[in-house]
């Protein structure tokens, strides 16, 4: 393992750590992933976040290969497959609280504010549902997400791709704020909706935000 590897491993750790930190996790839920060579450094099934150490990550191929005595996510084939998108270089999936009672409602998310853009489009699109670990769940998310960066799992959570770790995070915390927003609202007569023109001049807002490189 060099020093690159030991990094990320350790980076993948952090995350699961901080989304239980956070409340976006909770007990053995939720999992994260980060590509590493020709393929991907993915979280055990069924370890705990604080039980969770650089060696316990598991190195697996685009193919689901891996070797040693410790399992990968059960979601594997979900990472495997969304990692054969050149621009996705991390995921992170968990269960948290208000994207998951949507999720179980089986409601995505209308424009109702702009920062639901981050997901790539104005709506947070709902994934069908299919059994946790399952090809056919792998394939429902791939195909939700079609270049996009993130959205709700029909009765079971939310996952959020992006370039490096730390963007991942940043979106699933941002879904739960919108998803947070959603709910609020569906309890006083429901939201006010943003119109395409609107969402498409925020998507190229934010092509230009922040401190971009020159």
């Amino acid at each position: 393992m060099d020093d690159a590897e030991l990094k990320l491993r350790t980076e993948l750790v952090d995350v699961m750590q901080e989304m239980d930190r956070q409340g976006l996790n909770h007990g053995t839920a939720g999992n994260a992933s980060v590509r590493c060579g020709d393929g991907l450094l993915i979280t055990p099934s069924g370890i705990p976040p604080q039980k969770l150490s650089p060696e316990t990550i598991v190195l697996i191929s685009l193919d689901g290969h891996y070797e040693g005595k410790i399992k990968p996510s059960s979601e594997w084939q979900m990472h495997t497959g969304l990692m054969k998108r050149p621009d996705v270089n991390a995921i992170v999936h968990c269960h948290s609280r208000f994207a998951t009672t949507l999720a179980c409602a089986q409601k995505s998310i209308p424009p109702l504010h702009y920062m639901t853009a981050v997901s790539g489009d104005g709506e947070i699109r709902l994934a069908p549902y299919a059994s946790f670990g399952s090809a056919e769940l792998a394939s429902h998310i791939i195909e939700t997400l079609d270049g996009r960066f993130a959205c709700l799992m029909a009765n079971h959570g939310q996952i959020a791709v992006a370039s490096n770790l730390s963007m991942a995070l940043m979106i699933a915390n941002e879904i739960e704020v919108q998803a947070s927003y959603y709910y609020g609202t569906l309890a006083i007569g429901g939201p006010q909706l943003l119109s395409d023109t609107e969402i498409s001049e925020v998507l190229q807002r934010f092509m230009s935000y922040g401190q971009q490189k020159s």
